[in-house]
């Protein structure tokens, strides 16, 4: 079900980004802010009574490595999760890596396990400092260009199936190179687990466990620093809705519980008005459902936001937006389209930059 979600999800972005005439770039709008850290600050207002827009930013995007060190250990016999059935894979050379994937978190888990410098391409949602000058091997709609990939003389390539043409994709793997389809969800618990399986890839096992360890930790931590700004009572707690947008191709989407925004609503100490309704992947919006999910505070990514004429053109192009608690108060959070669902060395990252945005808001200013 899972791997159906995820297949479903990458349908409709790649589908509604490559109508947009080019996909968001997702780079951070807040890079280069000095923002203070989540512990050190101390709410002014009930989250309740906060109204207003919000735009979360990372205090840091870079990926810091670990290092515990260990060498690789090579050949790696590795399965890989392909559409006929899982399959063994042999890496015997980690020198030129290749990894996509719609969010960028197997990149990024790359650059975690201290293999930044033997990444050789990236996609558009890879633009993290260390990487952001890598050629670029997805085209408009983030679709994967093989003659790009290929251009790059990888050593191996690893992806978890969210970029296609899938068929493209796998029958890179007719060319020589070895292709390893890693099994990816958009949970934190998906994102500790990735930092292993893509370390079992490249033969850094020990890495894999630390860096695991390590974001695990940096999660924890993270969700703790926001649960002290959420009420004790359910019913002051913050109804939370995530829309995907991209107004000027009409596209408008309600993200489900397992889209990976059940998690994040929980991390922030909202109520996760999705698993609430029962949606499933995600869902057209439609004036019923937003009306009868009645959200207090909307997540949106930030190029989705601007495609709609930011608030006031997605108010007027969505008019039963505006009849809800967050239309009427304007109770929008955006964060960078590479960001804001990125399950990686990050995570705990963007659970901070969503806690400030959404409790503290005035520290983002």
């Amino acid at each position: 079900m899972k791997r159906l979600v995820a297949t479903l999800a990458s349908v409709v972005l790649t589908a509604s980004l490559a109508a947009c005439g080019g996909a968001a770039d997702g780079s951070d709008p807040g890079e280069g802010v000095n923002l203070p850290p989540l512990s050190e600050l101390e709410a002014k207002q009930a989250p309740q009574d906060i109204t207003g827009p919000s735009t979360a930013m990372l205090s840091e995007r870079e990926v810091e490595p670990i290092d515990v060190g260990e060498q690789p250990t090579l050949p790696a016999t590795v399965t890989s999760h392909v559409r006929s059935g899982d399959v063994k894979v042999k890496v015997t050379d980690t020198s030129r890596i290749v990894a996509f994937d719609m969010s960028g978190s197997i990149a990024s888990t790359l650059f975690g396990l201290g293999l930044g410098d033997q990444l050789v391409a990236r996609d558009r949602s890879t633009d993290f400092p260390g990487a952001e000058n890598l050629p670029l091997i997805t085209s408009e709609g983030h679709a994967v260009n093989a003659e790009a990939v290929l251009a790059q003389k990888p050593t191996v390539i690893i992806t978890d199936g969210s970029m296609g043409p899938r068929d493209v994709v796998e029958q890179l793997a007719d060319t020589g190179v070895p292709v390893v389809f890693v099994e990816r969800e958009s949970t934190f618990d998906g994102a500790v687990r990735l930092a292993r399986d893509v370390a079992e890839v490249v033969g850094l096992p020990k890495t894999g466990a630390a860096l695991a360890e390590r974001l695990q930790a940096d999660i924890d931590d993270a969700r703790a620093q926001v649960e002290r700004f959420v009420p004790e009572k359910k019913s002051e707690r913050l109804r939370m809705v995530f829309l995907y947008l991209r107004g000027n191709s009409g596209v408008y989407y309600l993200f489900a519980d397992d889209s990976g925004v059940g998690d994040l609503v929980k991390s922030l100490g909202g109520v996760d008005v999705a698993k609430e309704l029962g949606w499933k992947a995600m869902q057209p919006l439609t004036d019923e459902a937003i009306i009868k999910a009645k959200p207090d505070l909307i997540l949106l990514m930030t190029h989705g936001l601007e495609s709609s004429g930011g608030i006031d053109g997605l108010l007027e192009e969505k008019p039963a937006i505006a009849l809800t608690p967050a239309g009427q108060t304007k109770r929008f959070v955006d964060m960078a389209d590479g960001d804001i669902l990125a399950f990686g060395p990050r995570t705990a990252g963007v659970v901070e930059a969503l806690g400030r945005a959404i409790y503290v808001p005035e520290a983002q200013k």
